[in-house]
């Protein structure tokens, strides 16, 4: 999974011709960690569809405060270079799938 910055944000996820979900995470946040491997499996069934990416939000505060994030992990997905739809804390592999689906329409 595709590791993003503050300085990337723009052209990795704004102009991004395809939706892209961001996961807002931090090393440090344990249910970040359990959410992960659930991304992983869930980014490789919808390759085709969206983008999955990850951003460190200690070390990007710059995005983690313009998209309001004050828990993790939290997921923005956007399309178009807006946002489209959002979740926070941990989903199941069926639940995270179904958001990306609907979000994405």
């Amino acid at each position: 999974m595709e590791e993003i910055t503050d300085s990337t944000f723009q052209s990795s996820v704004l102009e991004a011709e395809k939706p892209v979900a961001v996961d807002f995470w931090a090393p440090w946040c344990g249910p970040c960690r359990r959410f992960a491997p659930v991304l992983d499996e869930v980014g490789n069934e919808l390759s085709e569809q969206v983008s999955i990416v990850k951003l460190n939000i200690d070390d990007n505060p710059e995005a983690t405060s313009k998209y309001g994030i004050l828990s993790i992990p939290t997921l923005v997905i956007f399309k178009g270079g807006k946002e489209v739809g959002r979740t926070v804390g941990l989903l199941n592999k069926e639940q995270l799938k179904e958001r990306i689906l609907a979000a994405i329409g």
